[in-house]
């Protein structure tokens, strides 16, 4: 199979040779190319030397998908059988319940996803702030806001979505997270600053304590974006209580899922009940549809609400068994130039949602990426994001990248960023070209794990 070499990619390489690239890769073996008038012929990992003995798996083994059970389908046929099928009923009132006792907060709103629970916590803390703005305008209008800087651009939209301005936060190493040394830096630089929205990356908790210690030497708010952590704790206590607002999902990937949905967590019952009320039309208590303040369609479903339902006695399970999925990548890529997803073992107890490893900067070959494509060249005793992921892609597994930076994103690459230090590195830049994020599925044999594990060794032959 023959490809045109990308012209932007082309252009970045530098040193590279366009003579020895395949597919856009750079190759060990130039016997490898058949190369014409700038044309190239893609490698076969199923056939390369350094591959030998290795076949495909049988099944695909995911990044992380959804695990079923026998509960989730007797709470949705029960909703079906009542009729109970729309945005109100038992499973619903259930899930509120069991999240709430389950996190350790006061209340919870189930609403249609994670994302929906972050605009509502958003739109909150901006109007808890700056008081309700004038029909047509955001609650953030014209202000800014810290957020995370390497995370899914999920957690930054709804600070948009209001009108505001995100300013991102570079993150810190030992987590992964948002780095409390650069966030007290951000707000030397913009003292005006009233709110803060965080992440727990992968499931595995930030330095909260230290940010919020920042956040209320200055009198912000936080919104906690909680999505990717539920069953993580910091210092004992469960992620999801750490903001002012928090947030969880159950997205079709998350650790337990409802294929959708999301809970809004808070400790006061009027913040609940104005979510609760926003997130169904804001209709007011009145014998006909009377309506005084902008609403939307985002309530949990009752069928959701049953999957999610069916789930959660199996959230410790599902922990454990990621737990597993990591230590086993651990222990079987000791011996490789590599390191995995670190947290504070101190402090914290992730819920190993993803299970990720970066590669240590000497056993780094090199690898350019455009806004669409990449190339890199393989190195004995070296190896690459890219290259490991198309190996893992040619023997039927699926890794991604790690978030890109929020401010390397198109969208967002005129925003503010502050680093810790005027000549530090960009650590989520960094962590972003030497991570990947492992095939982390909790259905994932022992057997078939091993064999991710070879592939990867040979990844660095």
């Amino acid at each position: 199979m023959k490809i045109a070499l990308p012209a932007n990619i082309m252009g970045s390489l530098g040193e590279f040779q366009s003579d020895s690239l395949v597919n856009g890769n750079l190759v060990r073996d130039i016997k490898e190319l058949n190369c014409n008038d700038g044309e190239v012929s893609k490698i076969d990992f199923k056939t390369s030397p350094r591959f030998a003995g290795i076949k495909p798996l049988e099944k695909k083994v995911w990044l992380a998908s959804p695990t079923m059970h026998k509960e989730e389908r007797e709470w949705v046929d029960e909703a079906i059988r009542t009729n109970w099928v729309s945005t109100v009923g038992a499973n619903i009132n259930e899930v509120e319940k069991q999240v709430a006792e389950y996190v350790g907060c006061n209340y919870s709103v189930g609403l249609s996803c994670g994302t929906t629970a972050l605009h509502l916590a958003v739109r909150l803390a901006g109007e808890k702030i700056y008081g309700v703005p004038k029909v047509g305008h955001g609650s953030l209008e014209g202000r800014r806001v810290f957020a995370a800087d390497m995370t899914f651009f999920a957690t930054v939209n709804p600070i948009t979505y209001e009108g505001g301005e995100p300013v991102f936060i570079d993150t810190e190493r030992e987590t992964w997270n948002m780095d409390p040394a650069a966030l007290e830096k951000a707000f030397e630089l913009y003292p005006d600053v009233k709110l803060i929205v965080i992440a727990h990356l992968y499931g595995t908790p930030s330095k909260i304590d230290e940010i919020r210690s920042i956040a209320d030497a200055h009198g912000a708010l936080i919104v906690e974006d909680a999505a990717e952590s539920l069953g993580a704790s910091y210092k004992g206590k469960q992620t999801g209580t750490f903001g002012d607002f928090s947030i969880i999902s159950f997205n079709g990937n998350k650790i337990i899922t409802g294929s959708a949905g999301g809970m809004f967590l808070c400790s006061d019952k009027s913040d609940a009940d104005k979510i609760r009320k926003w997130s169904t039309q804001s209709r007011e208590a009145a014998p006909w549809y009377q309506h005084e303040e902008l609403g939307y369609n985002y309530r949990m479903s009752n069928i959701i609400a049953g999957v999610i339902r069916g789930q959660l006695p199996h959230l410790e399970e599902h922990i454990a068994q990621k737990k597993a999925v990591f230590e086993r990548y651990r222990d079987g890529l000791a011996d490789l130039p590599i390191k995995m997803n670190p947290f504070d073992a101190e402090n914290s107890v992730p819920n190993y949602w993803l299970s990720c490893m970066i590669i240590d900067e000497d056993a780094m070959t090199p690898q350019v990426r455009g806004d669409m494509d990449f190339m890199y060249r393989s190195e004995h005793g070296k190896s690459c994001p890219q290259e490991i992921l198309e190996a893992l892609s040619a023997f039927n597994a699926e890794g991604r990248p790690v978030w890109k930076p929020m401010h390397m994103q198109p969208i967002y690459e005129n925003h503010g960023f502050v680093k810790a230090s005027d000549d530090g590195i960009d650590v989520g830049a960094d962590i972003f070209r030497r991570g990947v994020c492992l095939p982390s599925d909790n259905k994932m044999t022992a057997e078939e794990q091993n064999v991710l594990i070879e592939i990867i060794h040979r990844c660095f032959k």
